[in-house]
């Protein structure tokens, strides 16, 4: 793990009373809350506000106004990102790191091309015939087309590429046409690329009617080519496959290099070093668009509950933790918690992650920790912080329900090292049911956030009813288990913090 000297700029801060009409805005908390001690959870619960969060909000949506629409690891949205949470953290008296590493960013920079010069003129559709494959180089190319060892119809045990042999006599300034199947897509564009082809189009298999459509795959971040690579489906690479003489113009409008970016850690002064919880969302945005729900949510909720519990003296220490490049694989959180020794991860007793809690068409999601309701369950420990999580709802009277592992966010890393981990979702591109409507409003047959992963993720683009609820279902959790973590790993609790018959804990 590289840690880096922190970075203290400042910036300056709009802040957002006004929202998106959705709910209207809490009032913010007692004129005592700067200064006073919130060491229990009214008190906390008081002073964590629906505006604060909306604060943070609104200097990210600045801070990507200001850098070209996004705040994309590696560029300087997500920069100015990390100096914001910085500073903040730095002014709340917390022990503030910066964690730099190296990975390769990877975006679709415009529209991509794929036409047919010869023997006839056809232009195809991006998104319908072809994608540019993910971790593609950007390359324009016009060249002959060179099919390798392909085998075609259902049932077929394709390997093209897979072996340097499948190119001998290739002939080098083609682009090479390859099938899907056995080894690896960035494994077969390597090898199109040693025997120097000039670019590639990889078609589905076609052995099975699953392996027909696009692929949606991707080279990978280690992909070493150096040649742009496209990918179809399996009926265009059939037909190409059988076109003699055939010319193909192929441009793919990618961007893709190394980029230094940053995960922020801010750690309490105060609590047991040997009994550690860790709170975390991620910092970055997709490239589309500035990203206020997925993640600014996320990340603005956890900045307002550590700012409000910074001049609290935990039991147990609580570390916050933002992270750099989840867009792009969990790049940020994998970089993070691989890199801790053995002696390292056996102090942290729980994480909770907070990936998307203000969708404009929510749902109350809670990650099924116990593995009721999908099959999978967390480590030891998960189940406790699920009934934790949803007990703060019910204790409102408020429905939810259990979301699956999918390992689609930075809780990945801690549950490969198994470390108990839990956290609230409010739902990105599934659909929302008829039945869901029913519990939670809103509109069914819509994504739960039907802005997820494009440019209209705005400051507007937010459930402020639900953000508020979730941002106090948040400072409740790390509250709880920065004084109690006695039902995870039996460590002692803070005199007046006891279990509780949920298996989470309340206050006495």
């Amino acid at each position: 793990m590289r840690i880096r000297r922190v970075r203290r700029v400042a910036i300056g801060i709009v802040m957002a009373l006004a929202v998106s009409g959705l709910a209207p805005v809490a009032m913010a908390g007692p004129t005592a809350c700067p200064s006073r001690d919130n060491n229990n959870l009214n008190k906390l619960l008081q002073c964590v506000t629906l505006a604060g969060v909306r604060e943070h909000q609104q200097a990210f949506q600045d801070i990507a106004d200001d850098n070209g629409g996004n705040r994309f690891s590696g560029l300087a949205g997500h920069d100015a990102s990390v100096d914001y949470v910085v500073e903040k953290m730095t002014a709340a008296g917390y022990n503030v790191t910066v964690q730099d590493f190296v990975y390769t960013a990877f975006f679709v920079a415009g529209p991509s091309s794929l036409a047919q010069t010869a023997p006839g003129a056809v232009t195809y559709v991006e998104g319908v015939d072809f994608d540019a494959m993910d971790q593609s180089e950007d390359g324009n190319v016009t060249a002959a087309v060179t099919a390798v060892d392909i085998q075609l119809g259902l049932g077929n045990t394709s390997n093209s590429g897979c072996e340097a042999a499948d190119f001998a006599g290739f002939p080098a300034g083609n682009i090479a046409l390859i099938q899907r199947g056995t080894c690896t897509f960035q494994l077969k564009a390597e090898n199109a690329a040693a025997a120097g082809a000039v670019g590639a189009i990889i078609f589905n298999q076609g052995n099975t009617a699953a392996r027909l459509g696009l692929i949606g795959g991707t080279l990978s971040a280690g992909y070493s080519g150096g040649i742009p690579v496209m990918e179809t489906t399996y009926a265009r690479g059939a037909e190409w496959a059988g076109t003699a003489g055939l010319t193909m113009a192929l441009f793919a409008n990618v961007f893709r290099q190394p980029e230094t970016t940053f995960n922020v850690l801010a750690e309490t002064k105060d609590g047991n070093p040997n009994n550690v919880i860790m709170v975390g969302a991620h910092l970055d945005s997709v490239q589309a668009g500035p990203g206020i729900n997925d993640n600014g949510s996320g990340s603005a909720a956890i900045l307002e509950v550590a700012e409000q519990m910074s001049k609290v003296k935990p039991r147990n220490k609580v570390r916050f933790a933002w992270w750099g490049a989840e867009e792009s694989g969990l790049v940020g959180s994998d970089e993070y918690v691989f890199g801790l020794s053995q002696a390292e991860l056996d102090k942290i007793a729980l994480y909770l992650n907070f990936d998307m809690v203000g969708s404009p068409n929510y749902v109350r999601f809670v990650y099924d920790g116990d593995g009721s309701t999908f099959g999978l369950a967390g480590p030891a420990g998960s189940a406790q912080i699920e009934a934790l999580l949803t007990g703060f709802y019910d204790s409102q009277g408020l429905a939810s329900e259990e979301t699956q592992i999918d390992f689609r966010s930075d809780y990945a890393a801690f549950f490969d090292n198994g470390i108990p981990f839990g956290g609230l979702f409010t739902g990105a591109e599934g659909i929302k049911t008829a039945a869901q409507v029913a519990v939670y409003g809103g509109t069914a047959g819509q994504q739960y956030d039907p802005c997820y992963h494009q440019s209209c993720d705005t400051f507007a683009n937010v459930n402020n009813s639900v953000l508020d609820l979730n941002a106090d279902s948040i400072a409740n959790a790390t509250l709880n288990y920065a004084m109690s973590t006695t039902l995870i790993n039996g460590a002692k609790s803070k005199g007046n913090f006891k279990p509780d018959k949920r298996g989470g804990q309340s206050l006495a």
